[in-house]
């Protein structure tokens, strides 16, 4: 079904460029394929901290429906660090409660935000094409401030050869073919990875036996913005299970299961669909069908995000089941760690086995995600009669008992990942609160009019709590920005002091903690940040 989506953002429309004339093969320090979320927050990043990069795409704008709805916090703290979090609030539909019914019975409730002091919401739901406008708006103005990135729209990878220290790559276009170089080539090209396939590399996991009708309905409603979800729904034609959201501009995403054995192309005619929803919405529901699609779930990921000059990111590495929005999130996650990384070996300020952590730290994130939507999709699709049993009379307590609600799960919704026990993690020395335990991502707070995480940027942090602390820090070429707060927040206290009396955190650029002690030692922050950067 055509979409407005498909015609109303191109954002990089084909210019020919000079290096399609060029008789000299022209090289490129970064080159990232893929324009959809995840290679634009990565140029984003890369390009702020001035790493030169340029970006391919297919196209030359975003592309067809909602696809990715559910925006975290902790992307939505990316954003922020990036420039355009602001405009993914604006836009988006926040929400924090969602509601589980079996059948027609609500069988309980639950809100993302129990706790108040952080500045952004548990989830948005925004449309990914809006995610992706926003991005490149926020590129366009790094551009003009001369900021060395460059996106090339209608530009198709069609080869690429890894010579062993860089990558050649072969790039068709509305001119015709031309070649180029880069020294780091990033695939964020999708679960379909043309770039995995020409390299031949393996991309392993389940399929489930299990199809999903998506529909994006435009239509005037007076539900809440809540995450609505029913285990075998009373309405006709909905399957074992349904799900609704509400997103911009009056257009409600609505899920439906259809089964395994479906004829695709029957499911989806205007009418088939129109009959599933006037189902659930009512005979004198009033909407316009915008967008459809069928989709099964997979879990599966690729072995090894690194090979050489060629890394892997987002989908291109790794596949989940969108119950419970971890497929967008975990790549902008991804993207979060693979930037300050990449910038620090290219400029030679880390050895390029720093990039081996990023591949340790993502898998790990990876599996984690994995876990999680496996468990939802055999929750959702029991592939037993006893299975069912069991998920049936799970969900009948659910109503009345608090326990059996941690069973129910209609997909374990995205948290930040922890990089519990891996290799850049340094002292942990606080005895301070699990929530901001080494590994963890900083929990925001308030902090004096504004939150913290506005005062951490895109570089390594000394944060001082109660404790004294240099007025500046720097070890061969890495400086550490000074953050010196006396008499936090309660919040602040409650998430980075505990019992303690004071602290010091040594932060990464991704603004996960790499270290804390209970007071300053010169010695142990440089041994903790040059652990951080692979310089052991």
């Amino acid at each position: 079904m055509a979409s407005r989506y498909q015609t109303a953002f191109k954002l990089y429309p084909y210019e020919k460029v000079a290096a399609q004339d060029s008789k000299n093969v022209v090289r490129h320090p970064v080159v990232i394929v893929g324009g959809g979320p995840i290679g634009m927050t990565l140029a984003l990043d890369l390009c702020q901290r001035g790493t030169p990069v340029l970006v391919l795409d297919d196209h030359d704008g975003v592309g067809l429906g909602s696809r990715a709805i559910c925006f975290a916090r902790r992307t939505l703290e990316i954003a922020d660090r990036l420039g355009f979090g602001d405009a993914l609030r604006e836009k988006g539909v926040r929400w924090d409660v969602g509601k589980v019914f079996y059948g027609a019975d609500k069988v309980f409730e639950f809100n993302l935000s129990p706790e108040a002091g952080y500045k952004a919401p548990a989830f948005i739901n925004l449309q990914q094409p809006f995610f992706e406008k926003f991005a490149v708006e926020q590129i366009r103005k790094e551009q003009a401030a001369g900021a060395p990135i460059e996106i090339r729209g209608c530009n198709e990878v069609v080869s690429v050869e890894d010579k062993g220290d860089f990558v050649r790559l072969r790039v068709d276009t509305p001119d015709g073919p031309y070649e180029l170089e880069a020294d780091w080539l990033i695939a964020c090209d999708g679960a379909r990875s043309p770039v995995r396939e020409m390299l031949g590399l393996s991309f392993e996991g389940r399929v489930f036996e299990d199809n999903f009708l998506i529909a994006d309905v435009k239509m005037k409603a007076d539900f809440p913005p809540e995450r609505w979800f029913w285990f075998e729904p009373s309405f006709e034609g909905a399957g074992q299970s349904a799900l609704l959201h509400k997103q911009p501009d009056d257009i409600w995403r609505i899920d439906f299961q259809l089964g395994w054995d479906i004829d695709r192309k029957v499911e989806l005619e205007p009418a088939k669909i129109r009959a599933r929803v006037d189902a659930m919405l009512g005979p004198n529901a009033q909407y316009e069908l915008e967008w459809t699609s069928i989709y099964t779930f997979q879990c599966r990921r690729m072995e090894k995000f690194c090979h050489g000059p060629v890394l892997f990111a987002g989908d291109s590495a790794h596949q989940v089941s969108p119950f419970g929005a971890r497929g967008a999130n975990s790549g902008v996650q991804d993207a979060d760690n693979l930037a300050w990384k990449l910038d620090l070996v290219v400029k030679g300020l880390a050895p390029q086995s720093l990039l081996d952590s990023y591949g340790e730290e993502r898998e790990h994130g990876a599996d984690e995600n994995i876990l999680n939507s496996t468990r939802a999709t055999d929750f959702l699709t029991p592939k037993s009669d006893m299975s069912k049993i069991f998920r049936n009379a799970v969900l009948n307590l659910a109503g009345k008992y608090g326990f059996a609600r941690t069973m129910v799960n209609s997909g374990r919704l995205s948290v930040p990942c922890v990089y519990d026990g891996l290799s850049l993690n340094a002292d942990d020395e606080l005895g301070g609160p699990h929530i901001s335990r080494v590994g963890a991502s900083c929990p925001d707070a308030p902090h004096g009019e504004g939150y913290l995480l506005d005062l951490l940027k895109g570089d390594f942090t000394l944060l001082a709590i109660n404790a004294e602390a240099p007025t500046s820090f720097e070890i061969d070429g890495i400086a550490a920005n000074i953050i010196m707060i006396d008499h936090p927040h309660d919040a602040l206290a409650a998430r980075y002091l505990g019992d303690q009396k004071s602290a010091i955190y040594l932060i990464r650029p991704d603004q996960h903690i790499c270290a804390r002690w209970p007071a300053y030692d010169a010695a142990k922050v440089k041994a903790a940040l040059n652990h951080a950067c692979g310089r052991h």
